[in-house]
């Protein structure tokens, strides 16, 4: 049994979502970031630096903080979603990197100054939604080439996902990325993406 310490933001899916592909038994556990729980000792004991998600895995006793962390260790405890063959697998790796180094934290600063900042800034809204639709085109050509990701369907495409799927609220269009809306699409309808996506929803 896995106990996933999340909230309902893009990096909290994650985990949910390769659950339920792989199809491991978790319990759901919120940690309301917006009301300061991932403050609280109990939640800093298992992530110092008081983010999430988190997991603990009551079969082993081991604890993963880090989203792209938490992926590849379910993938490594399942043998799913995670190539054995080094070229493959170093590929999958490089586009998770690429979503943990770019896309969320691009993405994320887009929302910040899009969506929360107490002022609107201008020049920080078209840094971060120039540098998002730059991004956008690197997964457009690569989705050109291939139908996920990295070829095959793996962790790359789920940590990618919840970020992508936010382009609204993001305030930026798809039109101009057609691989990567079919690409959306084909995430969208699968039934595991549904339910992780659908996680602590009220």
């Amino acid at each position: 049994m896995i106990d996933l310490y999340t909230f309902t933001t893009p990096n909290g899916r994650k985990p949910a979502i390769m659950l339920e592909e792989v199809g491991l038994a978790y319990n759901s556990i919120k940690i309301d970031i917006k009301k300061g729980d991932q403050f609280s000792p109990e939640f800093v004991a298992i992530n110092p630096n008081s983010k999430i998600p988190a997991i603990v895995d009551q079969d082993t006793g081991i604890t993963v903080f880090e989203s792209g962390a938490i992926l590849i260790y379910l993938a490594e405890k399942t043998g799913q979603l995670l190539p054995s063959e080094p070229a493959n697998r170093i590929k999958v790796i490089e586009w998770l990197m690429f979503q943990m180094a770019s896309v969320g934290p691009m993405f994320g600063q887009l929302s910040h100054f899009r969506n929360y900042a107490p002022e609107k800034i201008p020049y920080a809204i078209e840094r971060y939604e120039k540098e998002t639709l730059r991004l956008f085109g690197v997964l457009d050509g690569e989705l050109a080439k291939q139908e996920f990701i990295a070829g095959d369907y793996s962790i790359a495409d789920i940590a990618t996902y919840p970020w992508v799927a936010a382009y609204e609220y993001l305030g930026v269009t798809l039109d101009n990325h057609p691989n990567l809306k079919r690409w959306v699409e084909t995430m969208k309808n699968r039934p595991a993406v549904q339910k992780g996506m659908a996680v602590l929803a009220e």
